[in-house]
């Protein structure tokens, strides 16, 4: 644990504010899945400090790209970010996670259940959730590079709108592989969003992807 002791002072020291009804769930969030933490590796930021320059400043970012009335795909939800974070910050999204790990799955319905947010949870690959149900927006962190992710859900593309990928500040590197293996020929990339991130000197992105 940092200096930080509550996710209020954490939030303080970082000037970041969020509506008290917001501040709370977040708190108690970060509490379930710290505890679910000690028994599946659902995060490696288990302090205030990594979740709010991180896992909620990655959050924040990407929900100034979402409507309001979205249905969102979380693809490899893990410990539920973005979109367990996302549903916090704005409840009038339809967010649905996929996480194919059964064990991690069970742990995020769990959490879900305490904080009381109507997410659902699918224990399957997200192009497997695709083959049965459609999306606005599929989110994506630290899932897959673009060479794989690409392939994944180009099949399933008649069923989503977009992607929107959070990716550090190797994405170009990402990029020239795709294309390198001629997986870009009919897909529409865009730089939608750059922004600091706290221990980096160059930037992240959000990429927002549009298959053909």
């Amino acid at each position: 644990m940092t200096n930080s002791q509550t996710l209020a002072n954490a939030l303080s020291a970082h000037a970041v504010s969020v509506p008290d009804q917001q501040l709370s769930i977040l708190q108690q969030y970060c509490e379930q899945l710290w505890e679910w933490n000690t028994r599946f590796n659902l995060t490696r930021h288990t302090d205030y400090e990594s979740f709010v320059t991180r896992d909620l400043h990655d959050s924040q970012q990407l929900a100034k790209h979402l409507q309001s009335n979205e249905s969102v795909l979380d693809v490899g939800a893990g410990g539920g970010v973005p979109g367990i974070v996302l549903a916090v910050l704005n409840p009038a999204l339809t967010v649905t996670l996929a996480e194919s790990t059964q064990k991690k799955a069970a742990a995020l319905e769990a959490i879900i259940g305490v904080l009381g947010l109507p997410i659902t949870v699918f224990a399957e690959r997200a192009e497997d959730v695709l083959s049965h149900r459609a999306f606005d927006t599929i989110t994506a962190r630290a899932v897959a590079p673009l060479k794989k992710l690409i392939p994944w859900f180009q099949p399933r593309q008649k069923n989503l709108g977009r992607m929107l990928l959070l990716k550090g500040p190797a994405w170009k590197t990402e990029y020239d592989e795709a294309n390198e293996a001629l997986l870009l020929r009919h897909v529409n990339i865009e730089v939608i969003s750059e922004y600091a991130t706290a221990g980096r000197t160059r930037k992240s992105v959000i990429l927002e992807v549009k298959l053909a």
